[in-house]
């Protein structure tokens, strides 16, 4: 594989990753050989990973880090992880909206960094069960009341929040959530999950997310899941929609080559981030 001497540090390292949790773990030299870089690159990498949480160091090499599939990290916490690449897959997917639609966007971190993108997306109505979300319309709405927008008018969109209980990653779920959106219809939903696989589908460690995803899934007539590289073969307690549900995927190009695939097969698109899309997509 001497490619992959110029791979970028997050290509590198989802391909550490993908041979971490395929193998059920690697060896050092195992990987120096394979990626064609260097022992301290190698064990650079494996510190980002162990510092993300999804491996373990051990002496020589690194195996997988499996948390329990109800843990649900907070906000905070999942704010940290993958920043470059969350801002890349929200400027691609905030190109998937047209002014004057009707969009739902679920919680996450993702999706939190998809709002910022669609400030100045002309009439929108937006419903979400985020709080993180609807605050980032609220907080540029009070500012273009107080003085110009820097980037010009921002689109004033209207903003649904649904009520709920809140979880750890303040989103709104369960019954009073669900019955917000049981009624409404999407043009386009932008979905931030826990996991994504083949096998479990769309998944979340939390049980009344969970239903309230449903619910969103539901009510879309296209549903779009924004989801960093390491989302792939993660698996939460809980599905809540199969992946032949999801019209769009949009990642990162951090995604190896051997997950593009197994998605392709699967999905009706695959956008990667910074990278063209085919010339047949519109």
């Amino acid at each position: 594989m001497s490619d992959n001497q110029n791979l970028l540090a997050e290509q590198r390292r989802a391909l550490i990753l993908d041979e971490v949790r395929r193998r059920g773990g690697v060896r050092v030299n195992e990987l120096t050989r394979k990626l064609n870089v260097s022992d301290m690159t190698v064990r650079r990498d494996l510190d980002a990973l162990a510092r993300q949480g999804v491996v373990e160091k051990v002496h020589g090499g690194a195996v997988p880090v499996v948390d329990a599939s109800s843990h649900e990290p907070g906000f905070e916490a999942k704010s940290s992880l993958e920043m470059s690449a969350k801002e890349a897959i929200a400027k691609a997917a905030a190109e998937l909206v047209v002014p004057g639609s009707a969009i739902a966007l679920s919680g996450g971190t993702t999706t939190f960094a998809l709002a910022q993108h669609l400030l100045d997306v002309p009439d929108l109505t937006v419903v979400t069960n985020s709080v993180r979300v609807s605050d980032v319309f609220d907080s540029a709405q009070r500012r273009s009341s107080q003085g110009p927008h820097p980037h010009g008018a921002p689109g004033a969109a209207t903003v649904v929040l649904t009520g709920g209980v809140r979880t750890p990653s303040d989103s709104l779920v369960g019954p009073v959530a669900d019955r917000a959106i049981r009624n409404l219809h999407f043009d386009l939903l932008f979905l931030g999950v826990h996991g994504i696989s083949v096998e479990a589908g769309l998944s979340t460690p939390n049980l009344a997310e969970a239903e309230t995803n449903r619910r969103f899934v539901q009510s879309a007539r296209r549903v779009v899941v924004v989801a960093d590289h390491t989302k792939w073969g993660t698996v939460g307690l809980s599905s809540f929609a199969p992946i032949a549900e999801v019209d769009t995927l949009v990642t990162d190009s951090g995604m190896p080559q051997s997950a593009r695939e197994e998605i392709s097969e699967h999905l009706r698109e695959l956008v990667i981030a910074g990278e063209p899309r085919p010339a047949d997509d519109t």
